[in-house]
């Protein structure tokens, strides 16, 4: 009654500075943005242009009263286009997360009050903030953002990724290995040549020369443009047919035609290669560049193999790097912890060679001087045809995308 009007006062509580770089990082790496708020529909609107969630010239704005009325077919239809869910009720935030999970949407929500907590219960990650947020949403919670930055959701999204594929770099690794050491039994049973190697040198490979090379490729950086890819799919398993393919079928058995050629130079070159047990390879004249003994020559075969499999191996390390990109891009000292592994290796590998008490534990002996020079391009040859397939499968993904654009980028998480 008879009041008088002085004037308005406007206030914005303006989002975090990170906050719009982590949304475009997110949208980039096809993980769609959704507001679910219970403020008014034109203020979420206003703060959702300001930090890069809306593209278009116009948003749907959806209230809790309008949600009330659809059904959930209406629902489904309406989630494909740009929207923010305005006036939203506790029940209301927990209906969209189940629509969007009947989908087949994978639904991370954040938030800090009582009346999130049903959201962060049902959705498949529930974050809460750590900082301002309740008992109540942190309890029901799977993750509390100590910050309450998102910028570190798009951090650790990044991380996850990167840890499934250093996962996948270290089975390739190891896998591929397995090739060589079990290669020289089969062909033993098969043809009856003697082993390429012994049991003890498989154990001195598994146990010794791979475990620093496999652990550094556990700690990875992730790769360059990893976050501009679409989400994998909820399905996708950690071991598919592409690793095994490329383990066992391709680098495991480049490595293994790599240390059988230096396997039977070691025969051809001393002229023993009737111990072999091959008719065809009598046939020809092969000159004798060896003063190896028929008593000796199959230990000196065996550790030519054994340097052979380690060397290989450094090359398969840093191929395994990377699926597609190049290692110039990641930077060849980036990862320390490879380099002094890969160093390592070879070093036990020459105190296996050179050392008598490791010769006679582990049936090796000293290598003749004239393999060493192609035991060591045994590394560069294998990193190099691996290079050679990446540039193949990454000019025909690009003419594949000049062709036809993925229709899945920018896509559902």
């Amino acid at each position: 009654c008879e009041l008088v009007f002085l004037g308005l006062m406007a206030m914005m509580d303006p989002p975090r500075p990170e906050v719009e770089q982590a949304i475009q990082t997110c949208r980039q790496a096809g993980i769609r943005i959704v507001m679910i708020t219970g403020d008014y529909g034109l203020t979420a609107e206003s703060l959702a242009r300001r930090v890069g969630m809306i593209s278009g010239p116009a948003a749907t704005i959806l209230t809790g009263a309008e949600l009330d009325a659809l059904n959930e077919t209406e629902l489904s239809k309406l989630l494909d286009g740009e929207i923010i869910f305005a006036r939203m009720a506790p029940e209301h935030k927990m209906r969209l997360v189940a629509a969007y999970q009947a989908r087949g949407d994978v639904v991370a929500v954040t938030g800090d009050g009582v009346n999130d907590a049903p959201a962060l219960r049902k959705a498949d990650v529930g974050i809460a903030m750590g900082v301002i947020g309740t008992d109540v949403a942190k309890e029901s919670a799977d993750i509390i953002l100590t910050n309450d930055n998102f910028g570190s959701i798009a951090a650790a999204i990044e991380e996850g990724r990167a840890i499934f594929e250093n996962i996948r770099k270290f089975i390739t690794y190891i896998f591929s290995s397995n090739v060589p050491e079990v290669l020289p039994f089969l062909l033993t049973s098969a043809i009856g040549i003697p082993p390429a190697l012994s049991v003890r040198q498989i154990l001195a490979i598994d146990l010794g020369t791979d475990i620093l090379p496999a652990i550094a490729l556990g700690t990875e950086k992730p790769e360059p443009g990893i976050m501009q890819s679409p989400p994998r799919r909820r399905s996708t398993p950690l071991i598919d047919r592409g690793l095994l393919t490329r383990a066992f079928l391709w680098l495991g058995m480049l490595e293994a035609g790599l240390c059988y050629l230096g396997y039977l130079a070691t025969y051809l070159l001393s002229g023993n290669t009737r111990l072999l047990g091959l008719p065809i390879l009598d046939r020809f004249h092969w000159p004798h560049l060896l003063a190896i003994s028929m008593d000796d020559v199959h230990i000196v075969a065996q550790t030519v193999f054994l340097a052979g499999v380690v060397t290989a191996q450094v090359g398969n390390a840093f191929a395994c790097r990377t699926s597609r990109a190049r290692n110039t891009q990641m930077g060849w000292g980036s990862n320390v912890l490879l380099v002094i592994g890969t160093a390592a290796s070879l070093i036990l590998m020459a105190a296996i060679i050179y050392l008598p008490l490791l010769q006679r534990m582990f049936d090796s002996t000293v290598i003749p001087t004239i393999f060493l020079p192609g035991l060591l391009l045994f590394a560069l040859i294998l990193y190099t045809i691996e290079w050679l397939r990446k540039s193949l499968v990454r000019g025909a993904e690009k003419s594949r995308e000049k062709i036809s654009p993925d229709p899945t980028r920018g896509g559902k998480e």
